[in-house]
């Protein structure tokens, strides 16, 4: 099965059972903080959310333009590399090497390198502005040498890469690397070009740098949360509202197809809510287990198509647990004794709303959480406020 890339935030699986589960570490403030070569076309665009373009008849003063990364024809010893910061440091758990439309002019082979640094510890910044046409300094390689990044983990071997044709573009890799991961060496064998790279993972936070006693958005990708099901996603995935920052359009949110099975009049309630048979719903974990004190809903964006209503429900699980509900669901129910965190709320369209106090009825730590939404729509973002606390073991390395 191929990757979810229609947002191209996307997500892996088995590498691809993980297509539910993951998401990729290079969609918030990422950035290329070094490469040797950007003659054709600049690391940058490696990061691109968009699909890759192809504009037969672009050629920029340096040769024909490329949506990609594409390195000059190397004439001198030695390959072409790059150091990228991830956008949210993690656990990575595959990569995507994409070499759309790279046909006659693909790099023959790539290995990837990780390492966890402080974000202060490159020593030159890198210049800002359109790179093609330049190459690194030697003031740049004399700085970039301090990181010794020739020596970090290897997490993809030497490997070969396929043409840029529709049928061979994507080049999967898992990994088994259990340790958090801040930046990676994406090294290229020895020149040319590769459209796209997607590293995917889960968001792992330093907890041991985090008071108890400080609010945190205990549910964010950044600090761990993970989506772990769902029952419907035919617009938007529900990982993307635990993304940082407002959405930018509906498709970073979770959408929703309309029910079949909404009655053909509808009516509302003595609470102003509508009377229908269907909800869906997402399951999330926590990044780390904590007690709620503040949850905001918000649809922005969402105006003709935010739900009704929604209510939340949240569990403490082991990983054993949370390995069996893996394995049968999570909508039969059986599995899990859901308790109510936030009963059901009506929603308004294209605005935040906030619940705390009195209209949460859960004060106890908890470790996974279930957002249903009646009877469809669409939600941007899903924001946990709370203290993390301990709990039962975080089984994030049981994915």
């Amino acid at each position: 099965r191929a990757y979810d890339d229609c947002i191209a935030v996307c997500v892996i699986v088995d590498l691809f059972v993980y297509n539910n589960i993951l998401t990729v570490l290079l969609n918030l403030s990422f950035k290329v903080i070094f490469a040797t070569d950007e003659w054709f076309a600049p690391a940058q665009n490696l990061l691109k959310r968009e699909p890759v373009e192809f504009r037969a008849s672009a050629f920029t003063e340096f040769g024909k333009w490329m949506d990609g990364w594409e390195t000059r024809r190397k004439r001198i010893p030695g390959h072409d590399w790059c150091i990228i910061q991830l956008g949210v440091p993690g656990v990575i758990h595959g990569f995507d090497v994409d070499t759309s439309f790279f046909t006659g002019n693909y790099a023959p082979s790539i290995s990837i390198q990780a390492s966890c640094l402080e974000t202060d510890e490159f020593p030159v910044p890198r210049p800002e502005g359109d790179r093609t046409g330049t190459a690194a300094t030697e003031r740049e390689f004399e700085a970039v040498a301090k990181l010794r990044s020739e020596m970090w983990e290897e997490l993809v071997p030497v490997k070969e890469l396929k043409p840029g044709y529709p049928e061979t573009c994507h080049n999967y890799f898992t990994v088994t690397f259990p340790h958090r991961v801040t930046h990676i060496r994406f090294n290229m064998y020895p020149d040319g070009g590769i459209a796209r790279l997607r590293v995917y993972g889960v968001g792992q936070r330093d907890w041991s740098t985090v008071s108890s006693m400080k609010q945190v958005d205990l549910l964010s990708l950044a600090n761990g949360g993970v989506c772990l099901g769902y029952s419907n996603a035919h617009f938007g995935h529900p990982r993307n509202m635990i993304g940082l920052g407002r959405a930018a359009n509906m498709g970073d949110g979770w959408e929703t197809a309309r029910r079949l099975d909404r009655p053909r009049v509808l009516k509302v309630q003595e609470t102003g809510m509508l009377q229908v048979p269907g909800s869906e719903w997402a399951v999330f974990r926590l990044g780390h287990p904590g007690a709620i004190s503040l949850i905001e809903i918000d649809t922005n964006h969402f105006k003709g198509n935010f739900p009704d209503s929604c209510k939340i429900e949240a569990c403490s699980l082991t990983s054993e647990a949370e390995e069996h509900c893996l394995r049968e669901g999570w909508g039969s129910g059986q599995a899990v004794k859901w308790r109510t965190l936030l009963p059901p709320q009506k929603l308004k369209p294209h605005q935040r709303q906030f619940f705390s106090g009195d209209a949460l009825e859960l004060t106890e730590a908890v470790s996974h959480i279930r957002l249903t939404i009646a009877p469809d729509g669409g939600v941007s973002r899903l924001r946990l406020w709370g203290r993390p606390k301990p709990a039962f073991s975080n089984p994030t390395s049981k994915l």
